[in-house]
């Protein structure tokens, strides 16, 4: 996890743990399935998580996440994969 403040709509730590292995487990088959060419992730999952809930607990166009989440471009991204 990157070094910033907390948000309120950020997942708990317990939460996390939850969800974890399921992301990872996604992450990991996708990687696999792209035959070792393109770009590797930048982004934590958690982060995107974080940036997913912010967005839902504050009804704002993800055009407008802070920038202390990865770009609303890749936070989209994922959300629409999920």
């Amino acid at each position: 996890m990157t070094d910033r403040r907390a948000y309120p709509s950020d997942s708990s730590d317990a939460r996390w743990a939850l969800v974890e292995p399921t992301l990872t487990a996604w992450r990991k088959a996708r990687t696999e399935r792209a035959l070792a060419f393109g770009r590797p992730p930048e982004h934590e999952l958690r982060d995107l998580l974080d940036a997913i809930l912010y967005v839902d607990r504050t009804p704002i166009p993800w055009r407008y996440l802070p920038h202390d989440y990865p770009p609303w471009e890749a936070v989209y991204a994922y959300f629409a994969r999920w």
